[in-house]
């Protein structure tokens, strides 16, 4: 209630429902950026579901909460969800990640590599360490110009026994990324053995850091490109595949 000049009391504007509906979808897709990350746009050419890998894979282990993180166990059911959505026709994956767990990273990976949805991964900032998988893990793979990529061998934390069979495990785990790498991409095994293990370039590692441009002429990225780039080749890919998992 209110009181105007004349002393009169009129009772308040109550919103419509349609302006509150309006108002419960902005809430909606607020809490839904804000707890996942991720958006799906509504008035578009085609719907796609953006989802973003940022700060570092979260694994097995919680990170501390002043980490920027990408919890594994999030991302798994969100890729399992659009896949089985049939509303949703793409994914666009943006990557601006330091890397971080090996296995949850590659679980990831494989994922992603092995939906029948039309995927489309974009590197901003950066795509190192176990992002170099993730990065390639899409159908097609743009890196904007100044974004680079950290190729280097597989680190372990904790404790470790200095025993060959330590050595031989985690050999066997860098195996396991240069095969998904070179089985998604166009670079050459010997060429990223090399990068991974070089000793000329980094000060306290081993390893290379390579640019955009570079990561395509090695052939690891298809293109570079920016957001409108990727959006476009995903509905290329989306008008160009078949209908997934047809009635």
């Amino acid at each position: 209630m209110y009181q105007n000049n004349l002393g009169e009391y009129h009772p308040p504007e109550e919103d419509t429902p349609e302006e509150k509906s309006e108002e419960e979808k902005q809430l909606n897709t607020a809490e839904i950026i804000e707890n996942t990350g991720s958006i799906q746009p509504s008035n578009a050419k085609h719907l796609i579901h953006c989802l973003t890998v940022i700060g570092q894979v979260e694994g097995h282990y919680e990170l501390s909460s002043q980490n920027k993180t990408t919890k594994y166990e999030h991302i798994i059911p969100a890729l399992v969800a659009v896949e089985q959505d049939r509303s949703i026709e793409g994914l666009l994956i943006l990557l601006n990640t330091v890397g971080g767990d090996v296995e949850a990273g590659l679980a990831i990976a494989e994922l992603i590599a092995g939906m029948q949805t039309p995927t489309v991964s974009l590197v901003v900032g950066g795509g190192h360490s176990i992002g170099v998988p993730l990065s390639v893990s899409a159908k097609k793979s743009y890196i904007v110009p100044s974004a680079s990529m950290t190729i280097h061998p597989v680190r372990m934390n904790g404790m470790m026994l200095g025993v060959p069979q330590s050595f031989d495990y985690i050999a066997k785990i860098q195996d396991r990324i240069i095969s998904f790498v070179t089985r998604n991409s166009r670079i050459p095994e010997e060429k990223f053995r090399e990068l991974m293990t070089n000793t000329k370039e980094l000060a306290t590692d081993v390893g290379s850091v390579i640019s955009g441009e570079q990561a395509v002429d090695l052939g690891l990225i298809d293109s570079t490109g920016s957001l409108s780039d990727a959006i476009s080749a995903l509905y290329d890919l989306i008008e160009n595949t078949p209908v997934r998992y047809p009635d």
